[in-house]
């Protein structure tokens, strides 16, 4: 699902105006433009819209602070992305393994 600004703003209460200018300081909020050039937020965009103005509305962090962890907190999501990833194939490997066991075990 897609939002343009106005509903972003809408579900948020964050200004328009204050999107635009984190979408130039925060690399995380990165909107496609649509064909008449309207900015369309995904839900990735909208959480990270959220979780920027908790940082800097309630946590009271600078746009500086609230940028680095944003960083940090994406860079760790990924760290865990990847290693749920390895593990399940992983898992796979082990019981493909076992099945062949059990296989010849059996004959």
């Amino acid at each position: 699902m897609t939002y343009q600004i106005g509903e972003i703003e809408e579900l948020t209460g964050v200004k328009a105006n204050v999107l635009r200018y984190w979408e130039t300081v925060i690399p995380s909020i990165a909107p496609q433009k649509d064909t008449g050039g309207r900015r369309m937020y995904t839900e990735r965009d909208l959480a990270v819209v959220y979780r920027l103005k908790y940082l800097i509305y309630e946590r009271k962090y600078t746009i500086e602070g609230a940028r680095n962890q944003i960083i940090r907190e994406t860079a760790l999501y990924e760290k865990k992305t990847e290693a749920f990833e390895t593990i399940r194939k992983l898992r796979k490997e082990l019981s493909d393994m076992y099945m062949i066991i059990r296989k010849y075990r059996t004959n």
